[in-house]
């Protein structure tokens, strides 16, 4: 699904997630309209990269990452060392993780009160998913410094500390991100997210579990496309 930041409206939908599906959406402007387009938030998948920098003149410097999936990259390798270390200590018969996942999976203010206690106290031990945490956390002040060279000096201490932490998961998503620098810092110059396509994301699915589902992709578009596709429904006074 392709969204305009400024409007909130689908403007294109395609099959499956790859280059083709967004070269569909590039080849319906001329070169000239295509200079119109300032800014490009996504997730860091490649065939996408890959198409807007064939479709778009200067496209690295457009192209930037959303903070909702770096987080959510981060967040998925935090589960990954919690799974591991989690095992290793039922294995000497140590259930001290055991059922705590969501508890690693929030953000330090979302944390729901009546697990603050035992969370500060599993926080305080020496365990591997306390530093992961703790290095996930850290990277979120990244999106809160006004300066590009501040939000460049905090990257290379969290990289610099991510890649020395000894926790595999989150040595390759540190990684990862670092492959993808420029893109996370063009958020300084444009300061725009993919928060509006996720909040699309779930009425799409709202569409579909009202609904009950659709027969075939086809029916699911149109009803995507009535819902979210920026109809004027309503007659215009004169």
């Amino acid at each position: 699904m392709v969204s305009n930041l400024a409007t909130g409206c689908v403007e294109y939908l395609a099959d499956e997630r790859r280059q083709a599906s967004l070269d569909g959406f590039f080849s319906q402007f001329s070169a000239d309209e295509r200079k119109g387009i300032e800014a490009v938030a996504m997730d860091m998948w490649d065939p996408y990269i890959t198409s807007t920098r064939r479709h778009l003149e200067d496209a690295d410097d457009k192209i930037l990452f959303d903070r909702y999936h770096l987080m959510a990259y981060l967040t998925k390798a935090v589960d990954t060392v919690r799974k591991q270390e989690n095992r290793a200590l039922v294995a000497t018969g140590d259930k001290s993780l055991s059922g705590t996942k969501y508890l690693w999976l929030h953000s330090q203010e979302n944390l729901p009160d009546r697990h603050k206690d035992r969370f500060g106290i599993l926080r305080g031990g020496d365990l591997l998913i306390a530093r992961a945490w703790a290095i996930k956390e850290s990277m979120r002040h990244f999106w809160s410094y006004k300066r590009q060279g501040w939000g460049e000096k905090h990257f290379k201490a969290w990289y610099f500390w991510a890649t020395h932490s000894r926790l595999q998961p989150v040595i390759d998503a540190a990684r990862s991100l670092k492959r993808h620098e420029a893109g996370l810092l063009s958020y300084f110059v444009r300061r725009v997210t993919n928060a509006g396509a996720e909040g699309l994301n779930s009425r799409i699915q709202a569409i579909r579990v009202v609904a009950r589902g659709y027969r075939n992709r086809k029916n699911f578009k149109t009803a995507i496309w009535f819902h979210l596709g920026g109809l004027q429904l309503y007659p215009i006074a004169p």
